[in-house]
C-alpha cells in the first residue's frame, strides 16, 4: 500500500486530483475536514479550543467562528502554536474511531 500526501496551493487543483482518486476509487482523507470535525461544537477539540482561547470565539449557536479564530492565530505565532497544540491530539483519535 501507499500513501500519497496532496498538498498545493489555492486553486491548484487539490480538489480536482482529490475527486479523480475518489473516481478510481482510491481512498482520501480530507484534512481539512477532519479539522472541521475536530473543532466541531462539544467535542474534545472544542473543548480544548474554547479552554485556550475564551467563549469569545463562539458563535450565538456555540460552534466556534472560524473567522475570528483565524484572525487570532494568523496575527500570533503563539497563538497558532496554541491552536495546533489543541487540535492535534483530536484529530488524530478521529482518525482513529
Amino acid at each position: 500500500m501507499r500513501i500519497v500526501g496532496l498538498t498545493g496551493g489555492i486553486a491548484s487543483g487539490k480538489s480536482t486530483v482529490s475527486n479523480l482518486f475518489k473516481l478510481h476509487g482510491v481512498p482520501v482523507v480530507d484534512a481539512d475536514l477532519v479539522a472541521r470535525d475536530a473543532l466541531k461544537k462539544g467535542t474534545g477539540g472544542w473543548k480544548k479550543v474554547v479552554a485556550a482561547f475564551g467563549e469569545d470565539i463562539l458563535l450565538d449557536n456555540g460552534e466556534v467562528d472560524r473567522a475570528k479564530l483565524g484572525h487570532i492565530v494568523f496575527s500570533d505565532p503563539d497563538k497558532r502554536q496554541l491552536l495546533n497544540r489543541s487540535k492535534v491530539g483530536s484529530i488524530f483519535i478521529l482518525e482513529l474511531v
